[in-house]
């Protein structure tokens, strides 16, 4: 996992919400963006601060714990 600052390419992501987002404030969430070899998360109320870079695994395994509880 790596935390780092919007770069050029990041702006050519194509972002997505959750579909579990609170429709009544849907700016209080988070986005994912995948690309072939890493999926990338940002705070979507802040969208060219700092974003965490995850291998698909890590988000894979990420998703699996999430939905268990």
């Amino acid at each position: 996992m790596t935390r780092e600052t919007l770069s050029g390419d990041a702006r050519d992501l194509a972002w997505f919400k959750s579909s579990y987002s609170d429709s009544s404030n849907p700016s209080d969430c988070v986005e994912v963006a995948t690309a072939p070899a890493e999926v990338h998360v940002r705070d979507s109320k802040r969208p060219d601060a700092a974003r965490l870079t995850l291998a698909p695994s890590t988000w894979s395994a990420f998703l699996t714990f999430a939905a268990q509880g």
